[in-house]
């Protein structure tokens, strides 16, 4: 390697360095050990310039590695918060993140609704479930009621007691599986887009 491409290669591997805020030290020490080993590996059968040119800019690369990082903390979690946080750093920047984060918020959402419903229905018996009833069309609707307000006029409750054991089980169960989807579809992200360094290549 020429000592022009030295300096090349040590200005890019400055430059990611400066980007890549946030990221623990020792961890970017791996990175960049790991990234001078790969560019002088890919450069030994052309240049430097190639090899940079196929890694991207600088910039590019340390969002790469910062959103690696941030999905493999939220992959040894099982926090929903710490979980919904790194898939909207995902979504910033993959469609896949998006329609990820998207199902996310709803498999939460909606196994936060059955466990809200089945916790206010001893507070609140009369109003707090779900209930069906007919609009002034004559269309047939579901409402959703935690305890405020009345329930409606012409309507049928459905489960009665039985959402308390069921609204438990179906929203606790909703919570884990779409965790568990996330987190699946975190580790087959990260392995598809394995970065030298990042701890995937060989997952």
């Amino acid at each position: 390697m020429t000592s022009n491409d030295s300096r090349t290669m040590n200005a890019y591997l400055e430059r990611l360095r400066g980007a890549l805020r946030g990221v623990d030290e020792s961890e970017v020490r791996e990175i960049v050990q790991e990234l001078r080993s790969h560019i002088l590996e890919k450069a030994a059968g052309g240049d430097v310039d190639s090899a940079l040119a196929a890694l991207g800019g600088p910039e590019e690369l340390a969002g790469r590695y910062l959103t690696d990082s941030l999905l493999a903390r939220a992959a040894g979690s099982r926090s929903p918060v710490r979980l919904l946080r790194s898939l909207l750093r995902w979504a910033s920047l993959s469609l896949a993140g998006f329609f990820v984060l998207l199902g996310s918020v709803l498999g939460y959402f909606l196994g936060g609704v059955f466990i809200l419903v089945a916790l206010c229905k001893p507070f609140h018996p009369q109003n707090a479930g779900i209930w069906t009833y007919r609009d002034t069309a004559g269309d047939l609707g579901i409402s959703v009621r935690l305890g405020y307000g009345n329930a409606p006029g012409v309507g049928a409750e459905l489960l009665g007691w039985w959402i308390v054991p069921l609204g438990l089980l179906v929203g606790c169960g909703l919570v884990m599986l779409t965790t568990h989807s996330a987190l699946w579809c975190i580790s087959t992200y990260r392995k598809s887009r394995a970065l030298p360094g990042s701890g995937t290549e060989d997952e």
